[in-house]
């Protein structure tokens, strides 16, 4: 009888410990690619759609996942869930939306992996794909420029991005930041991303 209450013990604290065992699969990438129209994504909805395609095809399931990007209407922070995240290759990104926004976050050219698990080019390297498009201020909440809320292709409006190396041309924050670096330049076109160092790229976050 002991035995079995023993068993029964041991049975209860295996199944407890995997209940709180904290799942480390891929919750955050970087789009290995643009969908192919430049600042238009597709509003908020095809930007969704892209990031859970994306993962879908690298295996990951499960997962409802969100764009990293604010319009008029929605900020970035609000969108991707409480966390944490983690990377392609099981490295934890964030623990919430709180540290996610802080000095706390382990965002680097190293973690800031795409859906493959391959590091983005950045600053000095050919081509430079740093810039990561966000249309937030550094909080999280919607900045102006958002490519007519990711409906913009041609000449027109710019979007805000955040350097994916956490590099710049000098020292500032602003240079630093993952998601608030500068504005693009020469309207919402994939060559326009390009003139500034990037390729129309943006972060998903599961936010379940």
């Amino acid at each position: 009888m002991k035995r079995r209450l023993v068993l029964v013990a041991a049975a209860l604290v295996c199944s407890a410990v995997g209940a709180y065992a904290q799942d480390t699969s891929m919750s955050f990438f970087v789009t290995s690619a643009n969908p192919g129209k430049g600042g238009d994504l597709g509003g908020l909805a095809g930007a969704d759609t892209y990031c859970n395609t994306l993962a879908s095809a690298s295996g990951s399931t499960g997962k409802t996942w969100k764009a990293y990007l604010s319009t008029d209407t929605e900020n970035a922070k609000d969108r991707i869930g409480a966390g944490p995240w983690y990377n392609a290759k099981g490295e934890k990104i964030a623990d919430d939306v709180a540290s996610l926004h802080s000095d706390k976050n382990n965002l680097t050219k190293q973690t800031a992996l795409n859906e493959k698990g391959e590091v983005i080019n950045g600053r000095g390297d050919k081509p430079n794909r740093h810039d990561i498009l966000t249309g937030s201020k550094a909080d999280g909440t919607a900045a102006p420029e958002t490519c007519g809320n990711w409906t913009l292709s041609g000449t027109d409006g710019a979007a805000i991005v955040g350097h994916s190396d956490r590099t710049g041309l000098n020292d500032s924050a602003e240079a630093k930041s993952w998601n608030a670096s500068h504005a693009t330049r020469g309207g919402c076109t994939q060559e326009a991303f390009k003139g500034t160092g990037g390729d129309g790229l943006f972060y998903c976050f599961a936010a379940n």
